[in-house]
């Protein structure tokens, strides 16, 4: 992954499956309060997508003081005119670092979808920010967002529905707890739909880290699937709802924790994903 040059910043999304582990070693966690600057940072955390958002802040209010971060604070969001407030967006925007939590993602993007929140955390990002986010944080990262369904053992016409998500990436529809639930059947149903799209599932305990601009790295215990329908032969235009898509052609790769590419121009990047990671890394 090259380096940022000299005396800049650049902003990074971790996009993190969830069940990350917050009691052990806490690898996705720490690495995050790295990419905020370290724990003399102020890192907020913003719990609109729960229901239970005291019980959710308490998880996370443990987590990051036993890693010694001072300024952490919640940011809780009932209402869209809450989320309009201008003072508490512009504080959002100065923070060193955002985690986004887990719950419901069309919960998160009805509170702050458009609003001066949700303008104040690509400003974040732009100013060179961490933002990230787990489980329905992840899937609330990219601009078209999975909104709802699924498909049990193989791919089906209309099972799964999509919304607009935050939209710091764009062409990708990223799923999360992504083996453990056996999702792909239902990323495969998004592909097969939507082959201008491409399909990321991140396992829990793992994340994805994307640096703007830069190139991307697979962090945690699991892995991270991709799946490249552009070169895809389908019948999906021509059968009818809950029917099996014929589809020929799909591309998948894995990438266990570990795996590190940078974005395209970098010969040690696979000619296969250097489209892919152009297209993540140009994020905003």
């Amino acid at each position: 992954m090259s380096e940022p040059a000299s005396g800049t910043r650049r902003g990074s999304l971790l996009i993190i499956g969830g069940g990350e582990d917050r009691e052990d070693d806490m690898q996705v966690l720490e690495r995050f309060v790295a990419l905020c600057g370290g724990p003399d940072k102020r890192i907020v955390v913003l719990t609109a997508a729960s229901r239970v958002p005291e019980k959710m802040w308490a998880i996370y209010d443990c987590a990051f003081g036993g890693m010694g971060v001072a300024r952490r604070s919640e940011l809780r969001v009932s209402s869209r005119l809450e989320a309009n407030d201008a003072a508490m967006a512009a504080d959002l925007a100065q923070a060193d670092g955002v985690f986004i939590t887990g719950g419901d993602q069309k919960r998160l993007l009805a509170l702050i979808g458009g609003t001066r929140l949700d303008e104040a955390l690509h400003a974040a990002l732009a100013r060179g920010a961490c933002i990230a986010g787990t489980s329905a944080g992840a899937s609330a990262m990219s601009a078209h967002m999975l909104a709802d369904g699924k498909a049990e053992l193989h791919p089906e016409k209309g099972a799964v529905s999509l919304g607009a998500g935050i939209g710091f990436v764009q062409r990708v529809v990223i799923d999360q707890h992504f083996s453990q639930r056996q999702r792909l059947a239902r990323l495969l149903t998004v592909v097969a739909q939507n082959p201008y799209l491409l399909g990321v599932g991140i396992d829990e305990d793992t994340a994805l880290l994307i640096e703007a601009g830069g190139g991307i790295e697979i962090l945690g215990t699991g892995a991270v699937t991709v799946i490249d329908g552009r070169h895809m032969v389908s019948n999906v235009a021509d059968i009818r709802n809950r029917s099996v898509p014929e589809m020929v052609d799909v591309r998948l790769h894995l990438l266990p924790s570990g795996s590190r590419y940078g974005a395209r121009g970098d010969d040690a990047t696979p000619a296969a994903l250097a489209d892919f990671i152009h297209i993540v890394t140009n994020i905003a």
